[in-house]
């Protein structure tokens, strides 16, 4: 590995800190974090989970988030069907709640530390969150609401692995006529 735990904590609060900002978060959303901590120490996803490395991103992006009042989603890998691991707290009421604990090579290392973390934790099948961060070619799309904008950040790598942000706005409806709010949509009106 040539990034310390240290130096990838650092690149997860930055972009996190940045894409909060970005997406213009506030208290009450929810951002999405895939991560494959394998594609984080230079390993294809999959074949080298590192709780270390899942500990340092966790602690990152939760030392932005937390103190926001955003919450925390994680997806899971493949092999739990991507399923989303979330406070309890977040979620609209009837979710349906589904009965998974992940693990390092069923889930993944950085589902399984936010599990562990949570005060409530549990499974979802879906969310829709307000925004989110792929680290490592993990394809969180799913989870996200309707319309995804990319956003650049100052670094695209968390640890070894490519890092793609995106935030999300409401669809614009309405035609040419239609007047919109650019408090809602983030300031990328079609003109």
């Amino acid at each position: 590995m040539s990034y310390t735990y240290e130096e990838i904590r650092e690149q997860a609060k930055t972009a996190a800190s940045e894409l909060v900002e970005t997406a213009k978060l506030k208290q009450g959303d929810i951002l999405i974090v895939g991560c494959s901590s394998s594609e984080v120490v230079g390993l294809h996803i999959g074949k080298g989970s590192d709780i270390n490395a899942a500990g340092a991103i966790y602690e990152g992006i939760q030392s932005v988030l937390q103190p926001k009042g955003i919450y925390l989603a994680a997806q899971c890998c493949e092999h739990l069907n991507r399923a989303v691991i979330v406070e309890k707290e977040a979620l609209l009421p009837g979710t349906e709640i589904v009965n998974v604990v992940p693990q390092p090579h069923a889930g993944g290392s950085f589902a399984m530390t936010v599990y562990q973390n949570a005060k409530c934790p549990v499974a979802v099948e879906e969310i829709k969150a307000d925004a989110g961060m792929d680290i490592g070619r993990t394809l969180i799309g799913m989870h996200l609401k309707k319309v995804a904008v990319p956003v650049r950040l100052s670094l695209d790598k968390i640890g070894e692995a490519v890092l793609i942000c995106a935030r999300t706005r409401p669809k614009f409806i309405g035609g040419s006529r239609a007047v919109y709010d650019d408090n809602l949509s983030g300031g990328d009106i079609p003109r």
